[in-house]
Formats: structure tokens, C-alpha cells, sequence
């Protein structure tokens, strides 16, 4: 009877604790249907979520990856045609339906926020973070758009997700295991805390390698990875046999994954081409004349460069990785000769970053700016974006000392992200994949204000106690 009582109330528990999880979830689902039947109602791809499209559509039509075919196309990395592909088999040639995936995408974004929140703040804060993230422009304005942004944001954020709770599942100590060798229970508790981390590992493995295929610059994360794993020994988190051979399985993981591809790109073109093309056309139209002295809308942004033979873009029939080769160079060539412009342009880079809007092509609300509902929305990304900002802001520097080992992970993501923006260029749609971890650290300086409050009310209470015992105790000392 008493097993049966306490199964019951574990089963509770355990359905109690999903309903948060499903609370933040449904409400972000709703909020991106919603989004997506009034502002992105009658949304067509166009720019590079047409390319996109193209790609996939092709991929079914002609069993061919490109966008002439039947030339093979190495401009776009393959992950979101992929996908697309498939849902174009399932349920047709219907961007909706596509725009529907990303809205569960989203949501489930959203999720891993509460959920990161939860493992470090507690449920209270993370449900607050959890709704935050669930009705925040700046999480569900991509899931409307068929870019990239959608899906890389939900895969970072799952990475950094799935690392971190590598860091936190402790390996079993040798000594440990050594002493009780015997123990049948210790055996198996020891396993198990193995496959805890190796399916942690496997997750962040997989992830990489997803990332990898979705941008370009998914493999430059194996950078902030073997920090990581530097910083967990430094810091004495984890043994660093253990977080090396954690490392080194992630990064073999995420490589496998890339392999085959980066082997089809050497086969179509005879080069070796990781992911895509495309870094020579982004670093030249980021480094020239246009960028630094032209128009003020155009500065630190990307603009072709002024006076230049016209040249294809990447994604023409007729740009060869030779081209994408020689475009870098010429970029290099002027960040060498205008050594003194660039910490302007650094800095332009990074105060680009937290410009609440800027126009972004092919954004539904830019494709309808007439619509009410996409006014409203443009007024919601300011109302929304700064004091988002600035909890954030508030959140990494009043909490420094008492979090930092468990948003360490954060930390370096964050620092990924920023670091590429300065490198390159940086606007509102490159912005994205740092919004979830902004909503994270705000629901960090929430923590902290909801600690300093309840000490300030347990200083009074126990000052009042006091108070009272004194009151108390002055009638016997006068008796």
C-alpha cells in the first residue's frame, strides 16, 4: 500500500514537472502561428530564403543539389534545402508549411531557454525566462522568415545546452571505483554516470556537426570548444583527462558529419571547400572604402565596394571558388593598407550589433509594411529589444562572481558570436543567434534582484524577531 502511495506521488512530481515545459512551449506555438497568419500571411521566399527554396525544390525535382541545374550548386550549405526537400515530399511545394516547421522550431528554442534557466536560477525564474523567450520579437520574428536564422539559433542553443550539462554530469572518481569494486550497485552507478556524459557528448557532437552544415561557420565553434574544455580543467571544474577526451569525441563527432560533404564539394569543384563559398564576397563587400566613409546607412554594414569592376555573387552560375579566392584577397589587401580604419570599423561592427532594427530583406514585415500588424510589430521590437538589452547587460555584471561557472558555456558562445560580428559585420539578423542567450541572462539579473529581495526580507524578519525577544524580555528583568 505505502509503494503504491509513493509511486503515485512520484508519478505527480513528474507530470508537475512537465508542465512548465509544456506551458512555454504551447505559448510560444501560439505566438508564432499567430505571427505567422497576420504579418507573414501570404509571405513569399525571396533573396536568399528564395535561394533556399530553389534548392529544395531541385533536390526533388531533378535529384540535384543547385540552383541551375543541373550544374551542382557549393554556394549554400545544404542542411535547410535538405530539410525543406523533405517537407516538400510530405506535404507539397507550400512555404506555410514550411514556416510551420520553423514555428515548432522556435518553440521548442524557447524550451531549452526555460530549461537552462531552470537548471541554474530555479523554476520560478526560468518560467519567467521561459515566457519571456515565448513573446520576444527578437526570438520569433525569424520564425517567419525563411532563412537560416531559425534553425541555427535552436542548434546553438541546443549545443550550448548539451554542454553545459556535460560540464555539470561529474565523471565517477577512480578512487571510487577502485574501493568498491565489489559493489555490484557501485558498478552500475559508475555506468550509468558514464552514459550520462557519453550521451551528452554524442548530443553535442551531433549538434556541431548540424551546425556545420547549416552555416559556414559552424566548424570555427571547435575554437570556443577546446577553450572550454581548457577553462573546465583550469577552473577545477573537471579532470582534464576527462574534459579532453570529451572534446576531442565532439569534435571527431561533428567532423564525421561534415566529412561527406566536404568531400561531394571536392569532387564537383576539385577544392577543398568545407561547408560553402561565399567568405571572399562577405569579407570584400565588409572591407572597403563604402564601409568606412560613405553613406552613413551603409557604414559597418555590407556594401559592394564603390569604383569596382562588377563582379557575380557567389551564388551566380558563373562565381568559381577562384573568384571567392581572389575576393578575399582583395579584402585582405585593404585591411592591410587601412590598418588605421579598422578599430573604427571594429567598433562600428559591434555597435551595429544592438541596433534594435534594421531593414532585412525579405522580412515579412517588409514584404507588408502596410499591415497593422506589422506597424504594431515594429513598435514592439523597440519596446521589447532595449530593456532586454539592459537586463542582460545588468544580468552579466551584477553576477559575475556568483555564476560564472555554470555560464561559462554562455559566456564563450556569446563571445563566439560577438567576435565573428566584429570580424566580419554585424546587424539585427546577425544578432539572432545571441537573443536566446540575452533572454538567459536576463532572467540571470531577474535571479539576482529576486535573491536580494528575499535577503533584505530575511535581514527584516530576523531584526523584528530580535526586536520582539528584547520587548520580550524587559518585563523580567524588571520583575
Amino acid at each position: 500500500m505505502k509503494a503504491a502511495f509513493m509511486k503515485k506521488m512520484t508519478l505527480r512530481k513528474r507530470r508537475a514537472a512537465y508542465l512548465p515545459v509544456l506551458l512555454v512551449f504551447c505559448l510560444a506555438l501560439l505566438v508564432r502561428i499567430v505571427y505567422n497568419l497576420t504579418v507573414g500571411r501570404g509571405y513569399v521566399a525571396i533573396y536568399d530564403a528564395g535561394l533556399y527554396d530553389i534548392l529544395g525544390h531541385n533536390l526533388v525535382t531533378f535529384h540535384c543539389y543547385c540552383l541551375y541545374p543541373p550544374v551542382p550548386d557549393v554556394s549554400r550549405p545544404p542542411l535547410w534545402p535538405f530539410i525543406m526537400a523533405i517537407i516538400d515530399i510530405f506535404a507539397g511545394n507550400h512555404e506555410f508549411y514550411l514556416r510551420l516547421f520553423y514555428c515548432f522550431l522556435g518553440s521548442g528554442t524557447c524550451v531549452l531557454v526555460y530549461l537552462f534557466a531552470r537548471d541554474i536560477f530555479g523554476e520560478r525564474i526560468a518560467l519567467l525566462a521561459g515566457i519571456i523567450a515565448a513573446v520576444y520579437t527578437g526570438l520569433f520574428i525569424y520564425d517567419g522568415w525563411l532563412y537560416t536564422e531559425s534553425l541555427y539559433d535552436f542548434c546553438l542553443t541546443a549545443f550550448a545546452y548539451s554542454l553545459y550539462r556535460l560540464q555539470r554530469t561529474a565523471p565517477q572518481p577512480k578512487s571510487v571505483e577502485l574501493s568498491r569494486a565489489s559493489s555490484v550497485l557501485s558498478v552500475l552507478q559508475s555506468w550509468r554516470q558514464s552514459l550520462i556524459r557519453g550521451r551528452w557528448a554524442l548530443f553535442c557532437g551531433i549538434l556541431l556537426g548540424l551546425l556545420s552544415l547549416t552555416r559556414p561557420n559552424g566548424p570555427i565553434l571547435l575554437g570556443p570548444l577546446f577553450l572550454w574544455a581548457a577553462l573546465v580543467a583550469f577552473m577545477k571544474i573537471q579532470p582534464l583527462r576527462v574534459v579532453v577526451k570529451d572534446a576531442l569525441l565532439i569534435a571527431c563527432l561533428g567532423i564525421l558529419i561534415l566529412a561527406p560533404w566536404t568531400y561531394r564539394n571536392y569532387t564537383v569543384t576539385g577544392r577543398l571547400i568545407l561547408v560553402s563559398t561565399g567568405l571572399g564576397e562577405v569579407l570584400k563587400g565588409a572591407y572597403n572604402d563604402a564601409v568606412v566613409s560613405g553613406d552613413l546607412a551603409d557604414r559597418g554594414m555590407w556594401h559592394a565596394p564603390a569604383n569596382t569592376p562588377i563582379t557575380y555573387g557567389h551564388d551566380s552560375i558563373h562565381y568559381t571558388p577562384q573568384d571567392d579566392a581572389i575576393d578575399t584577397q582583395t579584402a585582405l589587401t585593404w585591411m592591410r593598407t587601412h590598418l588605421y580604419d579598422m578599430p573604427y570599423l571594429f567598433m562600428l561592427h559591434f555597435a551595429n550589433t544592438w541596433i534594435p532594427y534594421d531593414y532585412a530583406h525579405g522580412l515579412p514585415m517588409e514584404e507588408f509594411p502596410g499591415r497593422l500588424s506589422s506597424q504594431i510589430l515594429q513598435v514592439m521590437i523597440y519596446v521589447m529589444s532595449i530593456p532586454i538589452f539592459i537586463l542582460a547587460a545588468l544580468g552579466l555584471l551584477l553576477t559575475w562572481k556568483q555564476r560564472r561557472k555554470e555560464l561559462l558555456v554562455v559566456y564563450l558562445v556569446m563571445g563566439f558570436i560577438m567576435a565573428q560580428n566584429i570580424a566580419f559585420y554585424s546587424n539585427m539578423r546577425f544578432r539572432a543567434p545571441l537573443e536566446p542567450f540575452l533572454v538567459l541572462l536576463a532572467g540571470n539579473a531577474l535571479w539576482w534582484l529576486n535573491d536580494r529581495k528575499n535577503g533584505i526580507r530575511s535581514r527584516v524578519r530576523k531584526t523584528d524577531r530580535s526586536r520582539g525577544d528584547v520587548r520580550e524580555e524587559a518585563p523580567a528583568r524588571t520583575q
